[in-house]
């Protein structure tokens, strides 16, 4: 009894040390709200390479009013690299969704602050 609680115990560490991790870069390509954005996926610290996934955004103070159709992400040049542009209806703070489908199947959502700088993480 006591081993099996144990376990139970250890499984969300388990599942959480396996999450991917998404760090996102982006570029402001000068023209209609446009980034050409460069993904870096992780797990427990170690790049994430052969990942299939796409890219889409949503603008969390207008919700159902400004969303982005999502874009399919292309390897990088660096192992768990990956690329892919953001065609944006406005600058301000937008939750970017990365819904990964190979080899698992996760969402991340990242809250980013996009201008003419690119991209700045909110914390």
């Amino acid at each position: 009894m006591k081993s099996i609680l144990l376990m139970l115990l250890c499984m969300p560490l388990t599942a959480f040390a396996q999450q991917i991790q998404a760090e996102l870069q982006c570029r402001y390509v000068g023209m209609d709200f446009a980034y050409d954005c460069t993904i870096r996926l992780s797990r427990s610290g170690a790049p994430l390479p052969g990942v299939q996934f796409t890219v889409a955004a949503d603008m969390p103070s207008m919700p159902m009013a400004h969303s982005v159709k999502p874009a399919k992400a292309a390897p990088g040049s660096a192992s768990g690299e990956y690329r892919a542009r953001l065609n944006l209806e406005m600058m301000g703070e937008w939750a970017v969704k990365i819904s990964v489908s190979v080899p698992l199947r996760d969402q991340i959502i990242l809250h980013y602050q996009f201008d003419e700088r690119g991209a700045r993480q909110i914390r």
